[in-house]
């Protein structure tokens, strides 16, 4: 990389690329993926399915199937809510390179990613409170019809 890519590189942000062909290959999450309503400071393997262990609550909420858990002894409430039609979340895994391949590379070959695994769904948790469609998580899927209007909306313009 030479001095004109590097000033270009820095005021645009950070250069790198997303390898979609290992997509195919990729494990499928779906039902797998929960956003818990704490922070963990831990990342390794660990047998979670030995003792999160979600359970279908029989109650019903605004339209949700209410699901209940414990985790460290706390009682979670949540509901699992697929993504929209023609989204798909990834899990992305940087691609390692060996150091010698490193020296003849620019920036963005070195930050390179590649998927890992994805999913079609994603429970969302709460403590103690039932889920709502007015919970921050579930809001957040109205920007989706946002994007896509605006999306809409520019491919005219320009």
């Amino acid at each position: 990389m030479d001095v004109m890519d590097a000033e270009r590189s820095s005021k645009n942000g950070v250069i790198g690329s997303i390898d979609l062909s290992s997509s195919e290959s990729a494990v499928d999450l779906t039902g797998q993926v929960h956003q818990l309503p704490c922070c963990i400071k831990f990342d390794g393997p660990c047998p979670v399915s030995d003792y999160f262990k979600p359970k279908n609550s029989g109650i019903e909420v605004e339209g949700l199937s209410v699901e209940e858990a414990f985790f460290r002894g706390r009682k979670l409430k949540g509901t699992t809510v697929p993504l929209p039609q023609g989204y798909c979340g990834i899990v992305l895994e940087k691609r390692s390179h060996d150091k010698k391949d490193s020296v003849n590379m620019d920036e963005g070959d070195l930050n390179s990613w590649e998927i890992n695994a994805k999913f079609n769904s994603i429970t969302f948790w709460n403590h103690d409170i039932l889920p709502s469609p007015d919970d921050t998580h579930m809001r957040c899927f109205h920007w989706f019809a946002v994007a896509k209007a605006v999306s809409f909306y520019f491919r005219f313009i320009c």
